[in-house]
């Protein structure tokens, strides 16, 4: 049986993981972790792809010197979306890729909608309307100055990642779609968003799907890694394209992706748009093999993790297992916050910002660690509830339980609190389902698998799962009645 390798970047850290389709189950090992940091450069918060790709080496060396290189088929790339780079015409990245939270987009959004109506770019690319998004980056680069003449190819960060792996200028569709530049319908680049932005659609990649050999390992990295001229396979490189891929979806269960940011919906044959979904600010997603990815995109465990930094520096940090069971005895419901008000995208200071929210809305401000982590767990769980009942209104569909995966799907107390707020059972894991997906796509094109329903049930039939049963739930009603109107921000 073949390894396939998954590089898997996350905004915090990033992983190269080793995997092996065994008759048993997944046969998976994270061969090599790194950080993943913002550096200021130029007057922007920007990524350090030099290093990024050092530490990619590095864990390919690793494998190479682990297992029989001869038995690696494949390596692909995962990353989050919306972020990308800049090629002159000899492939040469021109300079850093800007972070999404860096502040250049601050009031841009507002400026291209005086350009092009709201409404017409949410009806073309049926995607969440954010300050972030890669159409946004573009105008704000634009008119800046910032624009470099010599700019010849656009990659987002997973696509840079295959260029420099085995030469290729592609770009993948589920990551593709993140940009708000592509035509829901036609799944291709939409035209007539570049013309009246007058943004260059000469230097947009030609796309792929998930599964395509994109190229080979360059004969250079051959000798540098140890590995043989290994298939670059393009999985579903945005990293909830490779999640959901990961998950063993249920009919009507809905996919929740749980890290820094939460991403909840449900999976679908074509995208779904309407003004019932534009006034939601839903999203349409690529997913591989055909598959609409109609989600929410919602801030996740950053606001917590942001948090937990901040304490860490006063040298009052819980570790994560004690602070997990302090909070499941602590009071509930010490107040509530709205998590995606733009106000907790990137504060100065993430404590003093939920605090301040808090007081604005009557409540009580709290800086005990562990009764502020519930509070916006509580909080998280609470918008949770919100979006399942917007999914409901816009499908029609009867929603019956929410598959958790991802690194949040270990938070037993945020597991819990989502069973409780929504009424829903839900099934925690797999963790990993990001590298997963990744590797699933990659053994889908190798022949392990004829099609991703039969993976599905290889997951399903090998791996395991916690059960969370709602709990309490007229407590939990209750405290919506009284807090909800105060907290519900505007979409």
């Amino acid at each position: 049986m073949k390894y396939h390798i998954a590089v898997d970047l996350g905004a915090a850290s990033g992983r190269v993981i080793l995997g092996r389709f065994g008759e048993d189950g997944l046969d998976l090992e994270v061969m090599h972790r790194f950080p993943n940091t913002i550096q200021e450069s130029g007057g922007h918060q920007r990524w350090n792809t030099v290093r990024l790709f050092e530490e990619i080496k590095t864990g390919l060396g690793a494998i190479a010197a682990s297992v029989d290189p001869a038995a690696v088929a494949g390596i692909g790339v995962d990353s989050w979306g919306v972020d990308y780079g800049l090629l002159d015409s000899l492939g040469r990245l021109i300079e850093e890729p800007v972070c999404y939270r860096d502040h250049r987009t601050d009031g841009v959004m507002d400026e291209v909608f005086r350009i092009v109506e709201r409404e017409k770019i949410y009806d073309l690319t049926g995607i969440q309307l954010m300050p972030f998004n890669t159409i946004f980056q573009l105008h704000a680069q634009k008119i800046a100055g910032e624009w470099p003449e010599e700019a010849a190819a656009f990659v987002m960060m997973p696509d840079l990642m295959h260029h420099y792996l085995c030469g290729s200028r592609v770009g993948e569709f589920t990551n593709a779609t993140t940009t708000q530049l592509m035509s829901a319908r036609t799944r291709q680049w939409a035209p007539a968003l570049f013309d009246t932005l007058g943004l260059d659609l000469g230097v947009m990649p030609d796309l792929v799907q998930a599964g395509a050999v994109i190229g080979t390992l360059t004969e250079d990295l051959q000798r540098e890694v140890g590995l043989p001229g290994v298939n670059i396979v393009a999985p579903a490189t945005h990293d909830t394209g490779s999640a959901v891929v990961g998950t063993p979806l249920e009919e009507d269960w809905l996919y929740l992706s749980s890290g820094t940011w939460s991403l909840l919906g449900i999976e679908t044959e074509e995208a779904v748009i309407s003004e019932k979904t534009s006034r939601y600010n839903f999203t349409n997603e690529g997913g591989a093999y055909g598959t609409n990815r109609f989600l929410k995109n919602m801030t996740g465990l950053w606001i917590l993790e942001r948090c937990r930094e901040e304490w860490k520096k006063q040298g009052v940090l819980l570790d994560y297992d004690t602070l997990m069971r302090e909070m499941e005895a602590a009071q509930p419901f010490a107040g509530l916050i709205f998590p995606d008000d733009p106000r907790f995208l990137n504060p100065e200071n993430m404590v003093e910002e939920v605090c301040a929210a808090l007081e604005e809305n009557g409540m009580k401000a709290v800086r005990d660690q562990v009764r502020l982590s519930r509070i916006i767990l509580e909080s998280m769980a609470f918008r949770y509830d919100s979006v399942v009942e917007m999914i409901r209104d816009c499908t029609g569909k009867t929603i019956r339980g929410i598959r958790i995966v991802g690194g949040g799907s270990r938070n037993d107390v945020l597991n819990q609190a989502t069973a409780n707020a929504t009424g829903l059972p839900v099934a925690a894991g797999p963790m990993e389902a990001t590298a997963i997906g990744n590797l699933t796509v990659q053994a889908i094109t190798a022949g392990r698998f004829s099609h991703l329903q039969e993976a599905r049930d290889y997951l399903r039939r090998t791996g395991s799962v916690r059960t969370f049963e709602p709990e309490d739930t007229t407590s939990w009603k209750a405290v919506k009645e009284t807090y909800g109107a105060r907290t519900k921000s505007a979409e």
